[in-house]
């Protein structure tokens, strides 16, 4: 399946991020599409879809609607962002289109497997039986309905949420029609009821269509007779407004903004098309819209978020899962502890498993000879083993000190909630630096012994989450090397200092950092096989990135592309390099969509025949390199820089579940007469064919 970008804004040869990010949206659906994906994947695939696109209209869109809004004298160029808004809502109109189809197929897929989901209007004699008790065991209490006609002041819509839009009437009363809001309580009440059903089949409804069951009964007061009903869904600006006001404390600001966030202006309302008319016109009204707030009619079914957590159980043949194994330097080992010391480790999740970072801070927690813990964090686990280990450690007397970033989107509110009780529990909280977040992923473990002080931890390029560790493919570095981690204790003792002077960074010797020489050593290093090709020495770029918009750096490599130095990427999502510029050697370009999240941030450089290799928490996007703390660490050991290259290799001949990526975004599989290669699982079990049994 094809889809490509008709009137693609491009500003400078530079395509549009906002559409290369709608084109990594797609190949989430194209994902969703694939036959040869299991049947819960494909559905799970829907939701990543739909979730992404919520954050998308919630992030993205609603920052180009700011945009359009500054006052006229300001430097923006309007045409090109109106222009881009129309391709976005054209685009995503399409694109919905699209899943409604996919979801059909899988509807009918699913009903050879003799899965059906339930209208209310479907019901058996058992079954409504089963959804009237339901109803009032388990949904009642949390249904509250709004008449909406009757309130003067509209009632602020939940961001996010699922409403349903309600007519009621009495069938032989002109005019009798009533309209009301119901709120579906799915953070209280499961979005899949399983009911009743003969033996070998499986009868699936909906929560809203259990409510739709129900309002007989929930408006028997207005002796009415005629009942429609149809989801609605509200998407706001979720941009926090952080002012500049010193006098008042970061956290008191994200307080504030969090409160602003649900009172936001709309940035998106979606329908089903089926909607009463008179009804629509009604609610367009009410809620002050107008088509610059990207109208949407949609299917009967939304916030298709939730079917990522869609019952798998149901299944006769389940997918296998690929569970993560332990290093095999770490397999029967006493302590990771012992090994790190000796020797640096380098961590692939989620083939590797996590639990090696967890050891290491158990063991820290418990060692007497530990006496200070360093750590950032950015996202994490809401049962997060990390914080146990940490908090083990202070109450074993260890020095601890964690760098909680409350900036990070989305996790605001979780963050302040740890900072609250991490505090209690007497650990040194540091809440971030002004004007710039802190994204690096990095640990510090101070160990002393006979007086003799040793540092040891980790540089990651993913989050510190036991979670995501499962599902994000991502690298870790275990490791003691003095010069690393005494880098690394430079930018905590530049995050813990009251002035933040740079010059504790310009001294760090190994690592690179965002804002302070990361963009500037990138450069250098592509400025050298430049150099290399044109004297004939062994010279390539390979980089692996979520994100490649930087303009100056697409600079820098389209210059080396047109002396004739191969250059190979692989980007996850956002990919703004059109590459249309003439070049000796073809640039490959590729991005991988399967049952693992591509996270992990490589940069490769042949170095002339002497590769020098670093994994990075940054992506190359001016948020990143200007406006973030970040991490670029080097990989010394040969082993590991083999085992890097290796992993690059089969990513790059990946011809299953690669795309092309070039200016046209029409997300062209790779498929050629090579031998079959799907990177994820080769990798797994290239991984595995190392390592011990898998955990």
């Amino acid at each position: 399946m094809c889809f490509t970008f008709g009137n693609m804004p491009i500003s400078k040869n530079y395509v549009a991020r906002d559409i290369s990010w709608l084109a990594f949206n797609h190949r989430v659906l194209q994902e969703a599409a694939d036959t040869t994906v299991a049947l819960p994947e494909r559905i799970k695939f829907l939701g990543i879809f739909s979730n992404n696109l919520d954050e998308f209209f919630r992030v993205r869109v609603a920052t180009l609607g700011r945009l359009l809004e500054l006052p006229k004298q300001t430097k923006t160029n309007k045409t090109l962002i109106a222009k881009t808004l129309d391709t976005i809502h054209d685009t995503v109109v399409a694109q919905q289109k699209e899943f409604g189809s996919i979801w059909n197929n899988i509807v009918n897929e699913l009903q050879k497997q003799k899965i059906y989901f339930k209208k209310h209007t479907e019901l058996d004699a058992t079954q409504k039986e089963f959804v009237s008790t339901y109803f009032d065991d388990e949904v009642e209490s949390n249904v509250t309905p709004l008449m909406i006609q009757n309130i003067k002041t509209f009632p602020q819509l939940r961001e996010k949420s699922l409403y349903l839009a309600v007519v009621i009437a009495k069938k032989q009363v002109k005019n009798s029609s009533k309209y009301a809001l119901i709120e579906v309580p799915v953070r209280l009440t499961p979005r899949f009821v399983l009911l009743p059903c003969p033996k070998g089949e499986t009868h699936i409804m909906l929560l809203e269509d259990v409510i739709r069951f129900s309002l007989p009964r929930i408006f028997s007061m207005f002796s009415v007779n005629h009942f429609e009903s149809h989801i609605i869904k509200f998407t706001r600006d979720a941009e926090l407004d952080i002012d500049n006001d010193i006098t008042t404390s970061l956290i008191q600001k994200l307080e504030k903004g969090l409160k602003q966030r649900k009172l936001a202006p709309p940035v998106r309302f979606i329908y089903d098309r089926e909607i009463n008319a008179n009804l629509l016109t009604y609610l367009i009204k009410r809620l002050n819209l107008t088509n610059n707030d990207n109208l949407m009619p949609g299917g009967s079914i939304h916030n298709f978020r939730h079917f990522i957590e869609f019952p798998k159980h149901i299944f006769k043949h389940n997918t296998v899962v690929q569970k993560p194994f332990h290093h095999p330097a770490l397999a029967d080992v006493k302590t990771v502890t012992d090994i790190v010391l000796q020797k640096d480790i380098l961590l692939h999740f989620p083939y590797h498993s996590f639990d090696a970072v967890i050891d290491l801070l158990r063991e820290a927690a418990i060692n007497p000879d530990v006496t200070e813990i360093k750590i950032t964090a950015y996202r994490l686990a809401s049962q997060s083993k990390i914080i146990n280990a940490l908090i083990n450690a202070t109450k074993n007397g260890k020095k601890v000190t964690i760098l909680l970033e409350l900036k990070a989107r989305f996790d605001e509110e979780a963050n302040l909630m740890w900072k609250a009780r991490l505090e209690e529990e007497g650990i040194h909280v540091l809440i971030g630096v002004p004007n710039l977040k802190v994204h690096a992923k990095i640990c510090l473990i101070k160990k002393v012994t006979k007086k003799i002080t040793t540092h040891y931890g980790f540089v990651s390029t993913g989050n510190i989450n036991e979670k995501t560790a499962k599902i994000y493919s991502d690298s870790c570095l275990l490791t003691s090397d003095r010069f690393i981690m005494a880098d690394v204790n430079r930018v905590f003792n530049y995050l813990q200092s009251n002035i933040k002077n740079k010059k504790i960074l310009l001294a760090c010797k190994k690592l690179w950092l965002s804002p302070i020489n990361m963009r500037q050593k990138i450069m250098l290093k592509i400025d050298a096989e430049i150099k290399n090709y044109k004297a004939k020495k062994p010279s390539g770029i390979i980089i692996k990135l979520n994100s490649l918009t930087d303009s100056e750096l697409i600079d820098k490599l389209q210059a080396a592309a047109a002396v004739g130095v191969p250059i190979q990427l692989i980007i996850r999502s956002i990919y703004c390099v059109p590459f249309t510029k003439k070049v000796k050697t073809k640039t490959k370009a590729i991005s991988i969509v399967d049952n693992y999240l591509e996270h992990s941030r490589i940069l490769y450089f042949e170095n002339s025949g002497n590769p020098d290799v670093y994994i990075a928490s940054a992506d190359w996007m001016g948020r990143n390199l200007d406006h973030r703390i970040e991490v670029a660490c080097p990989i010394e050991d040969v082993t590991l820089k083999k085992e890097i290259k290796d992993f690059l290799d089969i990513q790059l001949a990946d011809n299953t579940k690669a795309r092309v990526l070039d200016a046209k975004l029409a997300n062209s599989y790779i498929h050629n007469k090579q031998p079959k290669v799907r990177a994820q699982q080769d990798l797994y079990t290239y991984f595995l064919s190392k390592a011990a049994t898998p955990n």
